[in-house]
């Protein structure tokens, strides 16, 4: 029996160890994997950075020299880029955005359609490891990483002060842009910035103050003429939220008699902008050198992607946190500055402004 008892009690000490390593492999193998922190994500040494760029639309020139300034300077840096277009659709951006996080962009720059929308993009990135950054226009209401644009109350402000040198007192119309937009809300308050001591002097009167849904030109056509219809043509000045609305306005005007009459501010420094200036029927137009921007974005981008920590001197906020934020100058161009700003940058061809 003293023999059994020790063979059986060796057997139980097999049996424990037994399990016990089998066990540990066990937990080795099933070990949870814990998520890399945005601040500790590295991209995967496949040969090239990815980034993906979300686009609201490609339906206005500014956009399509955006598009193709970033891509340049994107594969400049040696990265890659993926660049997809919603064209005003925010259930369409969003299930783009998704397909650029599904293919393993190592960061996302998104120039939102709507502003509060696109914050289901941040979440979904960041879910995926992956930052986002905000070209040109904010994305509200979310933790979005960073935000590169220009002074946008800037360019109201400018705006407005070349309108009022010509027109200290009358009346005056605002063709605001989509609502949607966070931009079009900034040039709207830069622009009242200016207004708003005039008017409350009694000197400038706002007769006629309405948002141009999705930014169609064809819906300011319609805001200009019903603006016109309501005071009898009788209007001193027209502030427009960007070149393409401005076009319209002076379409509109132009069936009045009034076009190169009434001075018309709009903001891009359009091609067709920067004709009508040097024809005489719009007054200025904001020139933001977007070629600058896209190089700061496409830098800022392969940085980050690479899990470099970016600071700034600029927080702007997006009513959830402070984003860190890069804003540049815009400048304010007419006839007589239009050689030493637009086309001296090669913006624009003087041949084909002066056509």
């Amino acid at each position: 029996m003293g023999l059994w008892r020790v063979l059986f009690f060796m057997l139980a000490l097999t049996l424990v160890f037994c399990v016990a390593s089998a066990c540990e492999n066990t937990a080795t193998t099933l070990k949870p994997v814990v998520p890399t922190k945005l601040s500790e994500k590295e991209t995967v040494d496949d040969g090239k950075i990815k980034i993906g760029f979300s686009m609201d639309t490609l339906e206005e020139e500014r956009w399509l020299r955006d598009r193709d300034l970033f891509k340049a300077a994107v594969e400049d840096l040696g990265a890659e880029v993926k660049i997809l277009a919603a064209n005003g659709d925010d259930a369409e951006q969003v299930l783009q955005a998704e397909k650029l996080i599904s293919e393993g962009v190592d960061l996302l720059v998104v120039v939102p359609h709507n502003a509060e929308a696109t914050a289901a993009i941040v979440n979904k990135a960041h879910l995926a490891g992956i930052r986002v950054i905000s070209y040109d226009r904010l994305v509200k209401n979310s933790d979005i990483d960073l935000y590169v644009s220009f002074d946008n109350e800037k360019v109201g402000e400018l705006q407005a002060e070349a309108i009022t040198k010509l027109v200290p007192k009358g009346k005056y119309v605002y063709i605001g842009g989509a609502e949607t937009d966070n931009n079009a809300h900034l040039f709207k308050k830069g622009v009242f910035n200016v207004l708003q001591p005039l008017i409350d002097k009694g000197d400038i009167t706002v007769v006629y103050d309405e948002w141009t849904r999705n930014w169609l030109p064809d819906n300011a056509f319609a805001n200009m003429e019903a603006a016109l219809a309501a005071n009898n043509n009788d209007i001193d000045a027209v502030i427009a939220a960007n070149d393409a609305t401005a076009g319209k306005v002076i379409e509109a005007l132009e069936k009045q008699g009034l076009a190169g009459k009434i001075p018309v501010a709009g903001q891009d420094a359009e091609l067709l902008a920067a004709q009508r200036i040097v024809q005489g029927t719009q007054t200025m137009t904001v020139y933001k050198p977007i070629q600058t921007l896209a190089q700061e974005v496409a830098e800022l981008a392969v940085r980050m992607a690479k899990g470099e920590y970016i600071d700034t001197d600029r927080k702007v906020n997006n009513g959830k946190i402070e984003v860190p934020s890069v804003l540049l100058a815009p400048i304010a161009v007419n006839k007589e500055n239009m050689d030493e700003t637009v086309i001296r940058d090669g913006f624009h061809l003087r041949e084909d402004v002066y056509r």
